[in-house]
């Protein structure tokens, strides 16, 4: 039974439900905001952008919200501007953390950065202080029954592909950045 009102059990679902899908829909529109500001407009040659435009379909987006993110871009309508900031770290016991964020205000994320690691007994380390010690690398993982081990290797061996595993069900292919695309 709803209680006293059916109206009120359903008003706070629904609320509930969109302030979720608002929350997603924020982080959607950051990503391609950037990827369309960093790579162009064209998914067919941004590889970004057609991820997050990927993404977003896959969370219901409504079209006209997706193509409204991408020419607010290209049009340099005025609004919010996001960047990525990268922050390095040492989180409790000395780990090495690399941070990589969206924001548009940097102040306030390296504020809000700074109390959540200190809190924690971290701290922010200088720029170079962590990042020596990590490599960036593209990760694609192929289900074992759609492909030979044979042939995945004659494909990623001719698309520049750094390494080939067998995990469990699946290969995992490892590639530089520069090579992940192809």
């Amino acid at each position: 039974m709803s209680g006293h009102s059916k109206w009120a059990t359903i008003k706070r679902k629904k609320a509930a439900t969109d302030s979720a899908r608002g929350k997603i829909f924020t982080k959607v529109i950051k990503e391609l905001t950037i990827s369309a500001r960093d790579g162009g407009g064209d998914p067919d040659a941004n590889p970004r952008l057609r991820l997050a435009i990927q993404t977003a379909k896959s969370n219901n987006m409504p079209q006209d919200n997706i193509t409204r993110a991408i020419k607010k871009v290209q049009a340099s309508l005025e609004g919010v501007r996001y960047e990525e900031i990268t922050y390095e770290a040492y989180a409790p016991g000395g780990v090495a953390v690399i941070i990589e964020s969206v924001t548009d205000n940097k102040n306030r994320t390296v504020a809000e950065l700074r109390h959540l690691i200190s809190k924690k007994n971290g701290n922010l380390a200088e720029s170079g202080a962590v990042s020596w010690m990590f490599e960036r690398k593209g990760v694609v993982n192929v289900e074992k029954e759609n492909v030979k081990e044979d042939d995945l290797m004659e494909v990623i061996l001719d698309a520049g592909a750094d390494d080939l595993k067998a995990e469990g069900d699946y290969f995992e292919v490892t590639s530089s950045i520069e090579n992940f695309e192809r």
